[in-house]
């Protein structure tokens, strides 16, 4: 004779549930292949996972990265239909199309039916996609160019730290408010920047450096709120009383 079991189908249900938030909860893992001029960093930042993640889930031993090489990413696969473009997978996933063309290294519009694409998830995607402060096409390259001059043999995590510190001052009240203002300013007969007093803010800037720019008015961050670099050769007792915000290839980061 069946008896209905309520408790049974009630703990079944339970279980059920759970499994479906659990599951939904757990990102999904790509395959993200290296190119040139790739670092964990930038590609932490397109999938919004840190570094140390990226070298906890490969296995890697040290920071350093190949072309071609095959790491695991924190987003789910994507299958191209018929009448898509990557405008609407961008609108449809909630990510902006930056970051699609950036996980796929996919800076043409063509795509195909039945082509994979890595689609980070919305929240992976938002932080380094809005603009953190206001900003013209002139400023990004303003601030592109004094990246290039500032720290273009530099990590990549450098340049972008070196982006920040600009976008930080904007944001702090001591500081002028536009990014412009900012790397223009004069303060005491001091120039704020050296590349401005020496003309070097006048070179064009290196495409790294355009990225790295981007990335700081996007809202990267390393220097987590610092307003202040300089190479760590100099010997000028008062950069180095500041507080550290970090130490990135030879520049120093100070609060």
């Amino acid at each position: 004779m069946f008896r209905f079991n309520f408790k049974k189908v009630k703990a079944s249900l339970f279980v059920a549930s759970f499994l479906v938030i659990f599951l939904s909860q757990t990102a999904f893992a790509a395959s993200y292949t290296v190119v040139q001029g790739d670092s964990l960093y930038k590609i932490g930042s397109t999938f919004n996972t840190t570094v140390d993640s990226l070298k906890t889930s490969n296995k890697l031993t040290s920071d350093s990265i190949n072309k071609g090489q095959v790491l695991s990413v924190p987003a789910k696969i994507y299958s191209v239909k018929r009448g898509d473009t990557l405008y609407g997978i961008s609108k449809n996933n909630e990510i902006a199309i930056t970051t699609l063309r950036k996980a796929n290294n996919k800076w043409d519009n063509v795509i195909y039916s039945g082509q994979k694409l890595i689609i980070p998830s919305p929240t992976l995607a938002t932080s380094t996609n809005k603009a953190v402060v206001p900003y013209t096409s002139s400023d990004i390259d303003l601030l592109a160019r004094l990246v290039t001059a500032e720290a273009s043999d530099q990590p990549y995590t450098a340049m972008v730290s070196v982006g920040a510190v600009v976008v930080n001052r904007v944001k702090d009240a001591r500081f002028p408010k536009t990014i412009k203002d900012v790397i223009y300013q004069v303060d005491g007969g001091y120039y704020q920047f050296t590349p401005v007093k020496n003309g070097w803010i006048n070179n064009p800037a290196s495409e790294d450096c355009k990225k790295a720019a981007y990335d700081a008015l996007h809202g990267s961050d390393p220097t987590k709120g610092g307003v202040y670099y300089f190479d760590d050769s100099t010997t000028n007792k008062w950069l180095w009383s500041k507080p550290l915000a970090a130490r990135i290839g030879n520049m120093v980061y100070t609060y």
